[in-house]
């Protein structure tokens, strides 16, 4: 079985210090954060960025500044940032750290309620743009699922060119007006997927630890963050990204899988030439 790589969603771009004093807004509470989860074990950081009083942000600027802090303290980890940006957000605005270059980045692949009037826009036609898009500047997509129909749309636009093989899913579970995070829904999910891809599971909230367990069994990769969940345990607050990190190691040494190195993921995730 493959070793585990391990993504730490260290911040996102709804989570706030109210929910959670540890989430990180500056620019050094960010290396502190992808520091805490490299130190633990995570060999990728998915980053989002923020301004220093939480406002989310896309800005090109404001990433390369991140990633400039993060890479000079952890040389080696793989940066991926989002192209989610946070609702509302045009997709000019939203692919601005593309420009960047990065090894990897998110390409979500369909059009998500996220409760009340939230609604999250991915249309056809923009999964297309920004397929084409990374294609253009030889960047890997993590696509970004939260229901069944979402990798139907992946698979469907990949055979029209849109994205490249082998692709790499991350199955998001448990995200209000997406799919639940049931073991039920995770077989369902994991079922659908090509042989020939690789997937990371993201579980919110609860579903966090169950669904890490469940992929860790299956052969698959996870993600752990205060994007996701900001508790340890149930009503206990993480301290850092690091012990939602360390958490998930402590499992799969109990289950016998190895965790794998920044290098070990690149090789995994065909990052590497």
């Amino acid at each position: 079985m493959e070793k585990l790589i391990i993504t730490a969603a260290i911040c996102g771009a709804e989570v706030l210090k109210e929910h959670n004093p540890a989430v990180p807004y500056t620019v050094e509470e960010m290396v502190r954060e992808a520091r805490s989860a490299y130190d633990a074990g995570a060999s990728l950081i998915h980053l989002h960025v923020r301004y220093d009083d939480g406002t989310p942000t896309q800005d090109k600027a404001r990433f390369r500044e991140v990633i400039d802090a993060i890479r000079a303290e952890l040389p080696d980890v793989i940066i991926q940032p989002s192209t989610g940006g946070a609702v509302g957000m045009s997709n000019d605005e939203r692919l601005q750290p593309t420009e960047l270059k990065p090894e990897m980045a998110t390409l979500d692949c369909g059009t998500l309620n996220f409760g009340g009037d939230e609604v999250f826009m991915n249309t056809e036609n923009t999964i297309k743009y920004f397929g084409e898009k990374m294609i253009s500047l030889g960047i890997k997509p993590e696509l970004e699922v939260f229901d069944k129909s979402m990798i139907d749309m992946a698979l469907r636009l990949h055979r029209k060119g849109y994205i490249n093989k082998p692709m790499h899913f991350d199955l998001v579970m448990g995200v209000n007006g997406g799919i639940s995070g049931e073991l039920r829904d995770f077989v369902f999910m994991r079922g659908s997927l090509p042989e020939d891809a690789t997937y990371t599971v993201a579980g919110i909230g609860r579903y966090e630890f169950p669904l890490a367990m469940a992929a860790i069994i299956d052969g698959g990769h996870v993600r752990v963050g205060f994007e996701d969940n900001v508790y340890l345990s149930k009503g206990v607050l993480a301290k850092s990204n690091g012990e939602l990190v360390a958490k998930v190691v402590r499992m799969a040494k109990e289950l016998g899988r190895e965790i794998a190195t920044p290098a070990e993921a690149r090789k995994i995730l065909g990052l590497t030439t």
